[in-house]
């Protein structure tokens, strides 16, 4: 085993890995929020990470959860509310109020999600075979057929520029900072990257199953292609089946493919069919060293998250990864000596 890690790690040795902003510098902003990407940019991050979910009325969102509860003053799924109804939400206070802000789990296994009917957890997964369906929460089979209607651009506009709780211009007297409270339209964050002083790196994630299953990546691949950033811009997610609707629709985006647990059929470093970026857990490398040779080995390269720990940050750079995910990029940028 000491053999594949030693070549994992010789893998890198001509340059540190890239540091990626998880959800943005989210140890020092909320979550998802424009100050918090702001503030990852400020920081040095290699890259930017976010969660994207689909809006009832077409509009892609940069929010982890299935549902608004924890992370705004609302409830209820992004998927059932229209952007006008996220915009009137305060996406930020929530982070003053809790000592953890990571409670939910990043990963397929959603455990947020809960049939209101029913009362009883329900636990979702992503399936990886192309004949095999994607589960869908009780509540969301009256929405299969329905379409989100398209997003327009004074909608989104109007998002940017209303304070949360309100509906006058953003940032008047009494008022929160937007910035720091109000949902984020990826339409927003592309804006953002585009504008940055320096190259910036994307990585977006596409949070399955849904309702509207293949439209969040039709819309996803229809943003990219307006903004047509100049910087790297790749698509991640636990699910298969969505890494391939974008293989399908635009080869040439890259694809990482998200990892909570290494089944059998990955521990040789092998990947879904065209998808050439691994992203375990920080946990299946402490459990699995070797993946990371293994998966060099193989062609590909290795994404790791969630990455805050002093002792995690040594593990990856000894075992060779291409790049940390992490809630602290300044922080792991400076363990770096970068």
């Amino acid at each position: 085993m000491s053999n594949e890690i030693d070549a994992g790690s010789r893998h890198r040795l001509d340059r540190p890995p890239s540091v990626i902003a998880h959800r943005g510098a989210s140890m020092a902003a909320p979550e998802h929020t424009l100050a918090a990407y702001r503030r990852a940019i400020e920081e040095g991050a290699d890259g930017l990470e976010c969660d994207v979910r689909l809006t009832a009325d077409g509009h892609l969102v940069c929010v982890h959860d299935r549902r608004v509860n924890r992370t705004s003053n609302g409830r209820g799924a992004v998927s059932a509310l229209e952007l006008a109804d996220l915009a009137a939400l305060d996406f930020g206070s929530w982070m003053d109020r809790h000592a953890d802000p990571y409670e939910s789990p990043d990963s397929a296994l959603d455990t947020d999600r809960t049939d209101a009917r029913a009362g009883t957890a329900e636990r979702a997964w992503t399936t990886e075979g192309a004949g095999t369906a994607e589960p869908v929460a009780a509540e969301q089979v009256a929405a299969e057929q329905v379409s989100p209607s398209r997003p327009t651009a004074a909608a989104e506009s109007g998002a940017r520029g209303r304070a949360p709780g309100g509906s006058g211009p953003a940032g008047g007297p009494g008022t929160a900072d937007p910035e720091r409270t109000s949902v984020l339209t990826l339409d927003r964050l592309l804006t953002l990257v585009a504008e940055a002083p320096r190259p910036v790196e994307l990585a977006i994630e596409t949070k399955h199953p849904t309702r509207w299953a293949g439209q969040v990546e039709e819309r996803l691949l229809e943003l990219l292609d307006r903004h047509r950033l100049r910087t790297p811009v790749r698509v991640m997610s636990f699910s298969a089946r969505s890494l391939q609707r974008v293989r399908t629709a635009a080869p040439h985006v890259p694809t990482v493919f998200l990892m909570q647990f290494l089944l059998p059929r990955h521990r040789d470093g092998r990947l879904p069919h065209g998808v050439r970026i691994a992203g375990p857990s920080i946990r299946i490398l402490r459990a699995h060293p070797e993946y990371v040779a293994r998966a060099h080995r193989a062609g590909n390269e290795v994404h790791v998250w969630t990455v805050d720990e002093p002792e995690d940050v040594e593990l990856c750079v000894r075992l060779g990864v291409d790049a940390i995910i992490t809630n602290r990029p300044r922080q792991v940028r400076a363990q770096l000596g970068r």
